[in-house]
């Protein structure tokens, strides 16, 4: 019954506390008066006052394996709810495994706030027992991170710190806290005012630039919206959907921005990129106006850079001032907000039909649309998601793996609302799949939460498994088994000849495994049998693996080369040849 306690969420409200208050309850409350619900920590010996007053706080402890797992977790929390996911871990070696998650959040812009535990401040520099320079380790990983070494300071670096992984360009935030002011006692500070003179943020967009990117639009034949992540994190897909269809204007995504815009519309032109749709890098390329909103242009994106839209003029809104003309001039940034800046563009647009340009790029889609060739002798894994994503009707939240299992799901799986697509971007952190699974599933309960994950990036965290099982958690784990680490072997493939070195391991019989893990395991090697198994699995109350033997040789088309424009794309021929 106590175990249970220790990691289930209290219905109660927290006890009223004097006014003296130790580190430990302050920063418990503190968290509490943040709104938080749910956190994700693991235990160790500098954090024993922590947990000890989490106890009996109305925080829910979901506990993971490891601590890697855990800031996943918190991450994919954030993601799917927008809210700022808490993780908690020890000092040295436990806060040393969040440092993945953290530079995962920290690619994403995903807002997290972690705690780590730190040796007694006399301590700190004298390599103590499980010491670690957990600041100075995760300064380049972080928006921002301290060290509280006066507990007085407790309460108002805590708020600060919610503050700063949520606002601006938001992003994960540590404090590393001795365990000497856990225990220590003062005054509680009440106050809300947080005084931040070099944090500044630029939220409203200057109405010159908004005029200007509104007239360069108006006169543009053949534009582009071109959005990310950013959408998502200022809750704008509404204010770019309006923006979208007044101006008329077709929409590309980045990985990240997937959901932003419904793609079951005509006006979709999915994701662009290395492994985008043929008709998003044609129109990207051809295009005059290239409009990009919370997008950074990255080299997943871009393909060569000096070749990348090179008839366009390229208007970019966002509200991280450095990430304009980092990698790509822009001719008119508009820095601010997009969920402010986009209501004013639409008063200022008009629409435009542009029957050519829309007819062209209808006439791409027709001509190079996502596809596979179907054999009935092999499971296909495009085909296992088209399956996953016909009997869920679209509405899943779906996380994944990194790899080919990724792409797949971003070219198959069609988004039709934000913080429905849950994938490590920038980082591209193996492993992510399981956990951001359980994180989004214990953020939206009710929803049906898919991972598809390649065999090599679930071996990487699977332990996690037991989290779901032990919280009762329903996830779906689709692992597209190629027994290899596919995208590697893919590059493997065509660039080095198919010597395979290194990119295929021995996997674990996976239905025993979850069966022994407590879940339920389904092992599927024919076609035939895979909708039975989708249905089963969708059916299912326990968390689910279902081991999908998939293609060996399988790739991800089509493919634009390191190194190469965005319209020179490998693998078009063989997409054109399939029936």
């Amino acid at each position: 019954m106590t175990a249970k306690r220790s990691t289930s969420a209290k219905s109660a409200k927290a006890k009223p506390q004097s006014s003296i208050k130790t580190g430990a309850q302050i920063i418990v409350d503190t968290l509490v008066e943040q709104g938080v619900d749910t956190a994700f920590g693991y235990l160790g010996g500098v954090v024993l006052p922590l947990f000890d007053k989490l106890y009996d706080s109305p925080i829910k402890m979901i506990v993971p394996r490891h601590e890697q797992g855990g800031c996943h977790m918190a991450d994919a929390y954030a993601r799917a709810t927008g809210k700022v996911g808490v993780v908690i871990a020890t000092s040295g070696p436990g806060a040393c495994n969040l440092t993945t998650g953290l530079a995962t959040a920290m690619m994403d812009s995903v807002p997290i706030v972690a705690l780590t535990g730190q040796v007694r401040t006399e301590l700190i520099g004298n390599d103590a027992f499980q010491e670690a320079d957990t600041t100075g380790i995760t300064r380049p990983i972080t928006k921002h991170n301290c060290i509280v070494k006066d507990v007085k300071d407790m309460a108002r670096t805590i708020r600060e710190a919610f503050h700063i992984a949520s606002t601006g360009r938001p992003g994960p935030v540590l404090i590393d806290i001795p365990v000497d002011t856990q225990v220590t006692k003062c005054q509680w500070d009440d106050s809300k005012e947080l005084s931040l003179p070099g944090y500044r943020l630029k939220e409203k967009g200057h109405g010159r630039q908004i005029t200007s990117a509104a007239k360069a639009i108006n006169e543009s034949k053949k534009p582009v919206l071109y959005v990310g992540g950013g959408i998502i994190t200022a809750n704008a897909s509404k204010e770019l959907t309006v923006f979208a269809e007044k101006a008329h204007i077709p929409v590309t995504m980045t990985l990240m921005g997937l959901g932003s815009y419904d793609q079951t519309k005509a006006e979709s032109l999915d994701m662009l990129g290395m492994h985008g749709s043929a008709y998003a890098n044609f129109a990207v390329q051809e295009c005059d106006l290239l409009i990009a909103v919370g997008a950074r242009f990255d080299d997943r994106v871009t393909g060569k850079i000096k070749t990348f839209a090179p008839n366009a003029k390229i208007i970019h809104v966002d509200i991280d001032p450095t990430s304009i003309s980092k990698n790509v001039h822009v001719d008119i940034p508009v820095v601010g907000d997009a969920k402010k800046i986009l209501p004013e563009l639409t008063r200022e647009v008009e629409h435009k039909e542009r029957k050519e340009w829309f007819k062209k790029i209808a006439d791409w889609k027709k001509k190079h649309p996502f596809k596979f060739d179907s054999d009935d002798s092999v499971i296909k894994p495009q085909y296992v998601i088209e399956e996953v994503y016909k009997q869920t009707k679209g509405q899943a939240i779906v996380a994944t793996g990194v790899g080919q299992n990724q792409m797949w799901s971003a070219q198959f799986y069609k988004y039709s609302r934000p913080r429905q697509f849950i994938t490590s971007g920038g980082l591209g952190t193996m492993g992510f799949g399981l956990p951001a699974a359980i994180g989004a599933q214990i953020a939206v309960p009710k929803a049906t939460v898919i991972d598809f994950d390649g065999d090599h990036s679930f071996n990487m965290t699977m332990t996690e498994l037991s989290t779901a099982v032990e919280h009762n958690l329903p996830i779906k784990v689709c692992i597209l088994n190629n027994g290899y680490m596919g995208m590697v072997r893919q590059w493997q493939q065509l660039f080095y000849g198919r010597r395979y070195s290194c990119s295929y391991l021995q996997n674990p019989n996976y239905q025993q495994l979850a069966e022994a893990l407590g879940a339920v395991g389904i092992t599927v090697e024919k076609k035939s049998d895979v909708p039975n198994a989708v249905k089963k699995m969708l059916a299912e109350k326990k968390p689910c693996v279902v081991d999908f033997r998939v293609e060996p040789e399988e790739n991800v088309w089509p493919m634009v080369p390191a190194g190469a424009s965005l319209d020179e794309m490998d693998g078009l021929d063989i997409l054109e040849s399939m029936a």
